[in-house]
């Protein structure tokens, strides 16, 4: 078990030569379109201005301002394999700040700002832990990243968070603006929330309700539904899923990285994935939902299933572990299969972000395959835990049934026992149980209904509490928004009575739905459709007609009331 953070030292080691730059910003129809080129400057002097048709550029990126048109900016980001691994990570991270740093600050004034100022205590306790692995961190990659391909990915992630801090104080200081600062360590937090919540619960003294009963402390925190479905005639194979986070969130950026880095600094092999797809928010430079599609035919995906048992954070050390949402990036860019994705990723095991992780490679798809012929390993299933990770080829489950639901809750046996999640059943019934909680049972029912993109869609965007008996609870009133594949906790009455918090009224919402195909996968795609859900029931959701209106909410649209789209890449 490992964790990593990187010190603030790449500036120095990585831009040997200053970068010039070019961007082209085009508004069209009221839509910001923004393109930016790097490139190598040899004099070393300044930066100067570059027209992008220098074939010697180091990183190019492109921005569709589109939040207003469909809930979604869209970033796309691409380095030169001409140059170093290192330079071009620093460089793409440089580049997207140029593109979003603004969005970038909003984010985190959504999401962090102020998070502290009621938690000194238990904050500086994290940032003790996060500040001891940085020696250790700075060890492995010092003696390990020119020799193991994992070191070297880990190093290259912590290169671009680097460049990411970079351009954001570039960006800012051309602006003119010596408010928004933000430094390294505010970037590394906006990109490990998911570890973060953890972390909390790990170092906090008071110990009372995990965050499965009361809910997340922090607001870009995510729980979710996710489905794997194969069709009736087995014509395709359909991988979706739906975020839960808070309302605060829901500033969003789907992004498309074309890093052609190498297995090592001197190696001529490319990585597996070295394009990836995926929902993102500004600043972060992986996915946090998580939802991606890599250029190995892989989809990954995982629902949050925590940890509630308080004895095994003592398996939370500062030393030798690496951060979850590091883990991921490294385990996308090396897996090529579900099995080498997962022993990657479980390489220095963190203990923090506790998920379960779905591997789907559609490389093992063939149409029309009988689902009684599936092939071995196109789905792989991971769960961790502090401590301990099981990982194994669940195809079977699709052979069986032809679908696989993740709902927040633990699959295999060791692991839902482990965890606590056993107690808790026994404290509040069915809710914390793997088959009978009101998400797995609506699954059930209502997977048969997929025929079609269009009904996966409705399936995944589905929210009847008012009418459906799988949503009822033992609660005034008798059902919860929270009790749905997309949920919505705010049409929860605020005098309701429930018998934990996570049933009731809080500012926790599934905020987005993301789908993709056989035949989306080969070309990196995916449908999305941004914001809660709303139906003729179920009222879209409105910043200004929301109880939740002093939450801050930067750069949001006021209503979300968005289609699904599917958005056509650049390059």
């Amino acid at each position: 078990m490992m964790i990593m953070i990187h010190q603030n030292m790449c500036v120095v080691t990585v831009v040997v030569c200053v970068i010039c730059l070019f961007m082209e910003m085009q508004h069209v129809s009221g839509v910001t379109r923004k393109t930016v080129y790097i490139t190598q400057n040899e004099s070393g002097a300044r930066y100067t201005l570059n027209k992008g048709n220098d074939t010697k550029w180091l990183a190019k990126g492109y921005y569709a301002a589109l939040n207003n048109d469909t809930g979604w900016g869209y970033l796309q980001v691409q380095t030169n394999p001409q140059n170093n691994d290192t330079s071009q990570a620093f460089a793409a991270g440089y580049v997207e700040s140029l593109l979003t740093y603004d969005l970038m600050y909003k984010h985190w004034y959504n999401t962090l700002h102020g998070f502290c100022e009621t938690r000194q205590a238990l904050c500086q306790r994290v940032q003790d832990h996060l500040d001891k692995n940085l020696v250790w961190v700075n060890d492995m990659i010092a003696n390990h990243s020119n020799t193991e391909p994992y070191w070297h990915q880990v190093n290259l992630f912590y290169y671009h968070l680097e460049g990411l801090a970079f351009g954001y104080k570039t960006a800012r200081e051309a602006e003119g603006d010596t408010s928004k600062n933000l430094t390294f360590n505010d970037l590394l937090w906006l990109n490990i929330q998911g570890d973060l919540e953890d972390l909390f619960s790990a170092f906090d003294t008071n110990t009372g309700d995990p965050p499965s009963v009361r809910g997340a402390q922090l607001p870009a925190s995510t729980t979710c539904s996710a489905l794997i479905k194969l069709l009736p005639d087995s014509s395709d194979l359909y991988t979706s899923h739906d975020t839960w986070s808070s309302f605060q969130s829901m500033l969003r950026v789907q992004k498309r990285y074309i890093f052609p880095y190498k297995m090592l600094p001197d190696s001529n092999d490319t990585v597996p994935g070295h394009v990836i797809t995926f929902s993102s928010y500004p600043g972060t430079i992986q996915s946090g939902d998580d939802f991606y599609v890599t250029s190995a035919g892989l989809a990954t995906l995982e629902t949050t299933t925590g940890n509630n048992n308080r004895s095994l954070w003592q398996y939370v050390t500062p030393e030798g572990q690496v951060l979850e949402q590091v883990r991921t990036m490294v385990a996308n860019r090396l897996g090529h299969c579900g099995m080498s994705w997962s022993k990657t990723f479980s390489l220095y095991n963190s203990g923090t972000y506790n998920n379960q992780w779905m591997v789907v490679d559609y490389k093992r798809f063939k149409k029309g395959t009988p689902q009684s012929l599936l092939k071995d390993k196109l789905l792989w299933v991971l769960e961790q835990l502090p401590g301990y990770i099981r990982a194994e080829d669940k195809t079977e489950v699709l052979r069986q049934q032809s679908y696989w639901p993740s709902y927040n809750s633990h699959y295999f046996p060791d692991i839902y026992n482990l965890s606590g999640q056993g107690e808790l059943a026994a404290k509040y019934g069915d809710w914390f149980t793997y088959d009978r909680t009101p998400r797995a049972l609506i699954f059930k029912r209502d997977h048969v209904k997929v025929n079609d993109t269009s009904s996966m869609i409705a399936l995944m965007r589905y929210n009847d509490y008012l009418h459906d008996p799988l949503s009822r609870c033992n609660c005034t009133p008798p059902y919860s928004g929270e009790n749905a594949i997309a949920c919505r906790n705010d049409v929860n009455p605020i005098n309701g009575t429930y018998p934990f918090p996570a049933l009731g009224h809080r500012p926790h919402t599934a905020t987005d739905m993301k789908l993709t195909t056989a035949d989306l996968i080969t070309k990196l795609q995916f449908i999305a459709i941004a914001g809660p859900p709303y139906n003729t029931y179920l009222p879209p959701f409105q910043w200004s007609k929301s109880d939740y209106k002093d939450l801050p909410h930067l750069g949001h649209p006021d209503v979300f009331q968005y289609q699904p789209v599917l958005f056509k890449w650049q390059w």
